[in-house]
């Protein structure tokens, strides 16, 4: 036997209206990633990373003091300059995600743990 309709319980067209405005939503968040830049650092500012929410590097800066530096110090900085743009991107969507859904998301669930610009 079905239980009898409680008028406090969602119904389904309830259920796919709140689908339907999640969906909405999350595409809003999606163009708001492609238009949000972070600035990724490494060396204490010698490096920087300019990246969007979709991970595009938009600028690389080099301070010209660091252009004296052996090709493979030069190439770890840039390494870690993407990397720490990467973690910031990732807990910006992250905490992003959780804003929508009302909860608090755990670390690492969406990738990086850096913090957001």
């Amino acid at each position: 036997m079905s239980k009898p309709l409680d008028e406090k319980q969602p119904g389904f067209s309830d259920l796919i209206k709140k689908a339907q405005e999640m969906q909405k939503k999350l595409q809003d968040m999606q163009k708001q990633m492609m238009e949000t830049e972070i600035l990724g650092q490494s060396g204490g500012g010698l490096v920087k990373i300019l990246m969007t929410g979709h991970h595009y590097a938009r600028r690389v800066t080099l301070d010209p003091s660091v252009m004296k530096e052996e090709r493979s110090v030069l190439e770890d900085l840039i390494a870690a300059a993407i990397n720490d743009a990467t973690d910031k991107i990732e807990r910006h969507m992250r905490d992003k995600v959780a804003g929508l859904a009302g909860i608090k998301m755990p670390e690492g669930l969406l990738g990086g743990e850096g913090e957001t610009k």
